[in-house]
């Protein structure tokens, strides 16, 4: 009864509330205030209209930059204190405290005033700083952005732009001090925040629409066509559907519930452990930021910082994504062997063809990736076309329930979901908007005080100037910093921080932005603060932190792609010929190949420890741009895949 008993309790699942119990716990983008009635349709509607109003200004404003980043700093503001509390204990029906709302109107206020008189503040140049009442406005503005910061985003940012800050008003007047950082385009207005503004909102609407549509259960009838029967199937079809769903998410916590709630059940019964199962959904699901066209709306920011056509970025992105995701359907795949589990039976599957007559849900998607890659219109542009050919979409589901008499209408596109769309685009914003308006105050300090110079000087003595040392501290800072951090705030600080420390010891300016951004993406599947893990763990009910540890070891390749295409930039189509870029992807997934069976320890028989150590150490050969470390690495691992064959071989006729 006992063993039954522990079947039964291996095969629950968590539902929404224990996902969202948890995130609480872990994540402070998740502890949001709650509006009823009145109210709630009040902030409903008002998400809904700054949705609208960042479409209309990306595409039609004349406003100078000024005008435009201080009325959206504002906007994001009341926004942001009307969505996130002072703490999770404030979370309650219909209730705002007095304090916050006048840190809301005091700290929103500077920038609504600055987008007023522009013309006149930027006249003045540094003379701004001389009427207190400027300064007051300034201080407090920046102190109301910091504390939103703390509600929504983390502490460790925060600390990050407190120490600097402080380091800032220690060497420099504190009077240019302040005007850098509120009234010039190198602080809060700076690159991170235009691109915000300017792009990436847009992006972020069209991916709440696209979501209306039923793109998500698509993609994951399409992984389940493809793959579900096969050893392990439902594993397989996680990591399928998390990296297409990840293409439009941006999100790697939200891919993971998303698919997660189909994807974790259906591994579970196959017979992984709750802990795998988890660990599976989670480690794919953050892969989904790496996956273009929008890779957690950084490839924006890393467009802008490189001085590349957002194009571009997509396109070397593709090669890292495909290896990672490789790195993780292998593991699956060793995993369901060791196990003996097989795939879900065809009967229970989607046919292809039955799909076939809802490809159409991809069109926004191809478009936007033919108006992008063309060249021919802006980013926004593209991506507002995409949205108004998402919404024809959602309308053309309502005339096929129509035509067909379908009583599913849960992909129809109603007035309801138009809202909704809007309203999850704004909130979805605010967080990664306080993000880039911390990484402007880290690049302003930065800039203020002339602090990049120290900091590559200084990891240029610790390395000794050797590219590996420089880019193993590059991944500690990335990771710990990354750790219940926006992946897009992560990336804005280190690509102003540690970014240049590469380029300066010869990494090449694309391999080390790329570099700095896998890393803190990551971080999402990184003990102690692996939200994405935990994400996954509420869904399987399992341990945390088991599932967290278990997300990093599928995600193995995510810890090492970044090594390769910084020591050998052909991965990212860097001054290469096709020959060589298909010999660095054959060498590298043959190294995945490697480390995640090393890793398993399992390849058609159970591995002793020392031959993993000469599979995993055969693997790393073949990652190393060198042709004689890659003959070493294929002997090595030829040998023992031949020696594993022969003992799998002898073992079978035993077993039976």
């Amino acid at each position: 009864m006992g063993s039954n008993k522990n079947k039964l309790h291996d095969r629950e699942v968590g539902t929404i509330k224990d996902v969202e119990k948890v995130m609480k716990k872990y994540d402070r983008e998740s502890n949001v205030r709650i509006w009823e009635g009145t109210p709630q349709k009040i902030i409903r509607y008002l998400c809904a209209a700054f949705s609208v109003y960042c479409i209309y200004v990306t595409l039609f404003s004349t406003m100078m930059p000024e005008e435009k980043l201080n009325l959206f700093l504002g906007l994001m503001l009341l926004l942001g204190y009307l969505n996130y509390p002072f703490n999770k204990h404030h979370v309650r029906p219909n209730y705002i405290p007095w304090y916050d709302v006048i840190i809301m109107i005091l700290g929103a206020l500077p920038f609504f005033y600055f987008a007023t008189h522009a013309h006149s503040i930027i006249a003045l140049a540094t003379r701004v700083t001389r009427d207190p009442k400027m300064v007051i406005m300034a201080v407090l503005a920046i102190l109301a952005y910091m504390e939103l910061c703390r509600r929504c985003v983390g502490i460790p940012i925060l600390c990050v732009v407190g120490a600097l800050l402080v380091y800032a008003f220690s060497n420099v007047r504190f009077g240019k001090v302040i005007y850098d950082l509120f009234y010039t385009t190198t602080g809060l207005m700076s690159t991170p925040i235009n691109v915000c503004s300017k792009y990436i909102v847009v992006f972020i609407i069209f991916g709440a629409f696209l979501e209306r549509t039923g793109i998500s259960n698509f993609f994951i009838n399409l992984a389940n066509a493809l793959a579900g029967a096969s050893s392990g199937g439902p594993a397989k079809v996680a990591v399928i559907s998390s990296a297409l769903c990840g293409m439009v998410s941006g999100s790697s916590v939200g891919n993971t519930v998303t698919t997660g709630s189909v994807t974790i059940p259906m591994m579970k019964r196959t017979g992984y452990k709750g802990e795998f199962a988890g660990a599976v959904e989670a480690a794919a699901s953050t892969g989904g930021q790496i996956m273009p066209p929008i890779m957690g709306a950084a490839a924006f920011l890393m467009a802008e910082y490189m001085g590349i056509p957002y194009g571009q970025v997509a396109l070397k992105a593709i090669l890292p994504a495909v290896l990672y995701f490789t790195g993780i359907y292998i593991a699956v795949h060793l995993e369901a062997k060791k196990l003996g589990l097989r795939g879900i039976p065809r009967e229970e599957l989607p046919k292809l063809r039955q799909l076939l007559p809802r490809i159409y849900l991809l069109l926004p998607l191809v478009v936007l990736v033919w108006l992008v890659a063309t060249n021919k219109r802006t980013m926004q542009f593209s991506a507002s076309v995409a949205i108004g050919i998402t919404i024809l979409v959602g309308l053309y589901n309502n005339l096929i329930t129509i035509a067909t008499k379908s009583q599913d209408k849960s992909d129809n596109l109603t007035l309801a979901k138009f809202i909704d769309a809007l309203e999850a685009g704004a909130k979805s914003t605010i967080t990664v908007a306080v993000a880039c308006a911390m990484a402007g105050l880290v690049a302003g300090s930065i800039t203020s005080t002339g602090l990049a110079s120290k900091l590559i000087t200084a990891v240029v003595t610790i390395s000794g100037g050797r590219i590996l040392i420089a880019l193993l501290l590059t991944m500690l800072c990335c990771i710990v910093l990354g750790m219940g951090v926006p992946t897009t705030a992560n990336y804005c600080i280190m690509a102003s921080t540690c970014a240049p420390i590469l380029i300066t010891i010869g990494v090449p300016q694309v391999a080390a932005h790329f570099f700095v951004f896998y890393f803190g993406i990551v971080a999402d599947i990184t003990p102690p603060v692996a939200l994405a893990a935990y994400a996954g763990s509420a869904i399987a009910k399992a341990p945390p932190m088991k599932t967290a540890f278990n997300a990093s070891k599928l995600a193995i390749a995510a810890f090492i792609v970044p090594y390769i295409f910084a020591m050998n930039p052909a991965m990212l189509l860097i001054d290469t010929t096709t020959a060589q870029v298909v010999l660095v992807v054959c060498t590298s997934i043959i190294g995945i190949f490697g480390v995640a069976a090393a890793l398993n320890g399992y390849l058609f028989c159970h591995i002793s420890p020392l031959l993993r150590l000469v599979m995993a150490a055969g693997g790393l050969l073949m990652m190393d741009p060198s042709s004689s470390t890659d003959l070493a690495g294929l002997v090595l691992l030829a040998g023992a895949v031949v020696l594993q064959y022969l003992l799998g071989k002898k073992a079978r006729p035993a077993a039976t």
